[in-house]
């Protein structure tokens, strides 16, 4: 096949002048199959061990004749190849540093990106750069050099100078950041696996986050690969961990009717009166305990979202329409700057809702909170003193000290409703335990059922009742047969 004579001055060393010869025999040796091709006069060839390879090979070259490449005289290799060459040889000469290639990757994801999707993606990085800078005498602690990779990385950081307090770490991922094509050494993998594994006092990582730092690590990876940057994406070598017992549910953290309602009355007593710090997140827990929301949902429930029936039906059932929550993620991971973010419903579509059926006790308290605190700015449900969202620090402090007016001094270091999320577990539990089948629980609370049968098996009472009175109904079968 012959294509053309040659390119212009400017393209000196390459040809268009290619012809094309047929696969033929060579006799008994280890690459019996050659292959020959002739460039601008100049006859080129290579060997293959099977007639399929130099088949595969004589296609390549053909195809690049018919896009119209050029080839290089001396090597006798399209443009393309030769391109892709010289590319591999100066990133080996140059090679991207571990820190440039996470404010690359960043940078390019950061747009259309939710502030929580933002700030995983930084703290999984930043949790694998622990393996990926050299770490030597002098070198910054561990909780430094995250910090200042979480810095660097941010986009609108570029170019600014870091504050004090990470001025030398950020200088030191500058300086001694390994190139990325190091993950690709089984030394470095292993340590990028520790990282992930453990925290940073040496304590295992919660199988959520473990989970959630290794698909992002996974991502950033993935697109190394594209990029040429990496030859293949090492992550799956490494053994996944078993999972942790973190993953489900303690059955220890759930409170019982009585546990709920005293915490609840014991909110509405913190603070001074007249402030009523505690009296504005009574509900604000309640529909926790009674409606299973998130916590960033509770935040961002607004006053249309509540069909709440009229003091004339004591004992009707109410609804709440979830569309929107407001994630706390900090200044720097979102658009507006301000910390708390806001977004549709966790793993669902943007328009996507969630109707949730809420009991006459929930209903009652919601009216009450609106009939004495109205509503918070944008028509949200729950509002601070001056009708801001309410801050994680706020409805923390608050149940921290609802706690200690709650519970028996014997129970307050234990692990019972350590956290308000507790309260959405509570509500699962009783859900689950009441006969709800699985799959309405996971409809009402926004998981999947699986996830539910995972996180809650342990808590659903009955069932090691149910599995002894089948073991025994089988021995007795079998003795009977005996």
């Amino acid at each position: 096949m012959n294509v053309g004579k040659t390119r212009s001055s400017a393209q000196a060393g390459y040809s268009l002048d290619v012809r094309l010869w047929k696969v033929t025999r060579t006799g008994r040796t280890a690459r019996p199959y050659r292959l020959r091709w002739v460039v601008g006069g100049r006859v080129h060839s290579a060997t293959f061990a099977t007639s399929a390879l130099a088949d595969s090979r004589r296609s390549e070259l053909r195809q690049a004749m018919r896009r119209g490449e050029a080839f290089h005289v001396a090597s006798g290799l399209p443009e393309s190849e030769v391109r892709a060459a010289a590319d591999e040889e100066a990133r080996e000469e140059s090679p991207l540093l571990w820190l440039d290639f996470c404010r690359s990757y960043v940078a390019g994801r950061w747009r259309g990106s939710a502030a929580k999707t933002r700030e995983s993606m930084a703290d999984s990085l930043a949790t694998a750069t622990l393996a990926m800078v050299d770490r030597g005498d002098g070198a910054p602690s561990a909780k430094e050099l995250r910090l200042a990779l979480r810095w660097a990385v941010v986009p609108a950081n570029r170019g600014q100078e870091p504050p004090p307090s990470l001025g030398r770490a950020v200088e030191w991922l500058d300086t001694a950041a390994r190139p990325v094509a190091d993950i690709e050494k089984l030394e470095v993998l292993r340590d990028v696996g520790h990282q992930l594994r453990f925290r940073m006092d040496g304590s295992p990582a919660a199988g959520d986050t473990l989970r959630r730092r290794r698909r992002a690590l996974n991502a950033a990876l993935e697109e190394a690969v594209t990029e040429g940057i990496l030859s293949e994406n090492p992550l799956p070598r490494l053994r996944r961990a078993q999972q942790t017992a973190s993953d489900v549910v303690d059955p220890r953290v759930l409170v019982n009717p009585v546990q709920g309602r005293q915490l609840l009355a014991a909110v509405s007593y913190v603070g001074s009166w007249n402030r009523m710090r505690g009296r504005r997140l009574v509900a604000f827990f309640g529909v926790m305990l009674y409606a299973a929301l998130r916590p960033a949902e509770a935040v961002g429930l607004r006053l249309r979202d509540c069909d709440l029936p009229s003091p004339e039906e004591p004992g009707a059932w109410g609804m709440l329409t979830l569309r929107e929550t407001r994630p706390v993620s900090g200044k720097q991971w979102t658009d507006t700057g301000d910390r708390h973010d806001k977004r549709g419903l966790k793993a669902r579509e943007a328009t996507d809702d969630r109707p949730v059926p809420i009991p006459p006790v929930l209903v009652a308290m919601l009216r009450r909170h609106l009939e004495q605190f109205g509503t918070a700015k944008g028509s949200r449900i729950f509002g601070n003193e001056r009708g801001d969202v309410v801050g994680t620090s706020t409805y923390w402090r608050v149940w921290e000290e609802a706690r200690l007016f709650a519970l028996p001094p014997d129970r307050v270091d234990s692990p019972l409703a350590g956290r308000p999320y507790d309260l959405r577990h509570t509500c699962i539990t009783r859900w689950l335990n009441a006969g709800v089948p699985i799959a309405e629980v996971a409809r009402r609370v926004g998981n999947s059922p699986e996830v539910i049968h995972r996180r809650y098996h342990g808590c659903i009472d009955g069932h090691e009742e149910v599995a002894n009175m089948k073991i025994a109904k089988a021995l007795e079968e079998e003795g009977d047969a005996a």
